[in-house]
């Protein structure tokens, strides 16, 4: 797994973002990321760090899974990895232009297992971000979650001026509410503390940065194709879903950056990535010519399922500050396999 980057697939997703992205904008400034090792943290850095004089402070809890997804930076010059938990202030002399916050718990067993946990990490972790653009006068660039809506009524598409209509009933909560409080914090430290700070409500990400312990259906999904085995299936799977890519996401969030109001969420979703679970599952098992097999979740793993059965983010927004997803469903679940293989 560990010269997955090196496929001429994955160099193809990069390649691509940054045909896509206004380079010359982003050369010589200075990004901090958190949860740099994550999925969407490792290929951003791989963008990042394919730009001229640009600089990227990695933060990260685990040094040796660092060593393991970045170790190739190390010896750069313009790249530096601090081991910190979120929940810690970053030291005051940092100085930085742009901080994107990505540490947090994104799949089900955390959260019902560790649901303080996967609170404190959000909250804690986009108050420390917030401060240290206070003191340096950075941007933020808050990537919030299609989780602050909670469950459609009668099926509905979400546009961003939907407020959300969540259960607090189940201990999965402690992610929504969470991402929500940190959207309210960031609409404050803005109004407070003349904050630059830009929201983007990312959908369901799959993709070749995928973590091998990730919980999520879809991640489950992609690690059974990889395996050869079947593909098992822990619902009837007629949830309907937005998912995007991760170089589509990626590029979402780069265009926020660049081209995104000051205080203004965007959804992150792509029209050509929606789709039902089972058939998410089908796509998957298509690779192999495997089967899928219903299976019934376990009392633990049920506490961290979402009660949505509709969640799709409407994009009509982001695509008027120039976004257009590039991948389609079928290419993108064939690319991820093929690259992790």
């Amino acid at each position: 797994m560990k010269n997955f980057k090196k496929h001429i697939l994955y160099q193809e997703d990069i390649h691509n973002i940054l045909n896509t992205i206004d380079t010359d904008e982003l050369s010589g400034k200075t990004f901090l990321v958190t949860g740099a090792t994550g999925m969407v943290g490792v290929m951003l850095i791989d963008v990042l760090m394919k730009i001229p004089l640009t600089k990227v402070i990695a933060v990260g809890r685990n040094k040796e899974r660092a060593q393991v997804r970045l170790g190739e930076y190390y010896a750069k010059s313009n790249f530096s990895f601090i081991e910190q938990d979120v929940q810690v202030p970053f030291p005051e002399d940092l100085k930085v232009d742009y901080i994107i916050p990505l540490a947090s718990n994104t799949h089900p067993l955390a959260y019902s297992q560790f649901p303080i946990e996967t609170m404190l990490i959000n909250i804690e972790g986009a108050r420390n971000a917030l401060d240290l653009a206070v003191s340096c006068n950075a941007s933020v660039i808050y990537p919030s979650s299609v989780e602050v809506y909670g469950n459609s009524i009668d099926g509905c598409f979400f546009s961003e001026n939907y407020n959300g209509r969540l259960n607090l009933e189940n201990s999965r909560a402690c992610y929504s509410e969470s991402k929500r409080t940190c959207e309210a914090l960031c609409q404050s430290y803005k109004s407070e503390r003349n904050v630059k700070v830009k929201i983007a409500r990312l959908c369901r990400i799959f993709g070749p940065t995928m973590l091998l312990s990730d919980t999520k259906a879809s991640s489950q999904f992609i690690l059974k194709a990889i395996a050869n085995e079947d593909i098992v299936l822990k619902s009837e799977g007629i949830q309907f879903f937005s998912y995007t890519y991760v170089a589509d996401a990626v590029i979402g969030l780069l265009t926020i950056l660049l081209k995104g109001e000051i205080g203004v969420p965007y959804n992150v979703s792509s029209e050509k990535t929606n789709i039902h679970l089972k058939d998410f599952a089908a796509l998957c098992a298509e690779e192999n010519g495997k089967r899928i097999i219903f299976d019934l979740p376990s009392d633990t793993e049920k506490k961290g399922f979402s009660i949505a059965m509709t969640a799709i983010l409407d994009n009509n927004k982001i695509k008027t500050i120039g976004f257009e997803p590039r991948y389609e469903m079928r290419d993108a679940i064939h690319r991820t396999i093929e690259i992790l293989k």
